[in-house]
């Protein structure tokens, strides 16, 4: 899976990763120079790699998370190590699931703003489950189902139009043989702490997603008064709207 989504990501990004590298390394002044990066489910941190290598040519400290994707627990426990690694300011970005996790996450004081793409962004009492039941029913989201283990997949072949509809077929295809389950004690889980109360917040909405509609995201964003930013691409924005995204937390990191 990582070879083939980088791939895509190459040759998808191929202009805006040789433009970023021409920029200087030197970062605006007052800016938080920490980035952490938080997967969904289904996939591995490397579907951040876009979005990470034009903020590390930029000159900022990125870190990508690798949840477990066991529990909610684990996965906040995963970011919360990351984030203790940190020096300073920290803007702390979450994909899909990942926004379930930086909103537990996020009340850490090195965070001085989130950022959520694609992403659920639960109050508390609320979890993955409760607010896919609420939101408009999604092609993708009835396509979710348990193996006898209690870990959940994608049907494969409702992923790559559901999650990937913009990435080239063959990496579609691969990713949706690939996924990586979110266990269902994760997809149960209520948060119990709601960042994005105390903290800036901003929201990438993917107006062509078919796993988390795009009317729920923007019910997100409402929620938490979020500067939103709207692209129009699948729940891959991260992938294919990387420049865009990357732009979205550059202005996350200006926030004091």
């Amino acid at each position: 899976m990582r070879n083939l989504l980088l791939s895509a990501a190459t040759v998808l990004l191929a202009g805006t990763t040789m433009a970023s590298s021409v920029h200087s390394t030197e970062l605006p002044k007052g800016a938080a120079h920490n980035i952490v990066l938080v997967h969904g489910a289904f996939v591995d941190q490397t579907s951040w790699k876009p979005v990470a290598d034009i903020l590390t040519k930029k000159g900022y400290n990125v870190t990508l998370v690798e949840n477990p994707l066991t529990s909610l627990a684990a996965d906040v426990d995963a970011t919360k190590q990351a984030l203790a690694k940190q020096d300073g300011r920290t803007v702390l970005v979450g994909h899909s699931w990942g926004g379930i996790v930086i909103t537990q996450a996020g009340d850490d004081p090195k965070v001085s703003a989130l950022v959520y793409v694609s992403a659920f962004a639960p109050s508390v009492g609320e979890s993955l489950a409760s607010l896919s039941k609420a939101g408009p029913p999604t092609e993708g989201g009835n396509a979710i189902h348990p193996d006898d283990k209690g870990n959940l997949y994608i049907d494969p072949k409702v992923f790559p139009s559901a999650v990937a509809a913009d990435l080239p077929p063959e990496i579609a295809a691969h990713l949706a043989a690939s996924q990586l389950p979110l266990n269902h004690v994760a997809f149960e889980a209520p948060v119990t702490i709601a960042a994005w109360r105390d903290k800036p917040t901003f929201d990438v909405i993917s107006t062509k997603d078919r796993l988390l509609a795009p009317e729920a995201q923007k019910l997100f964003a409402a929620r938490m008064k979020a500067q939103i930013t709207e692209v129009a691409g699948s729940h891959a924005s991260l992938v294919v709207h990387a420049k865009q995204v990357a732009e979205v937390i550059e202005k996350a990191a200006l926030v004091k």
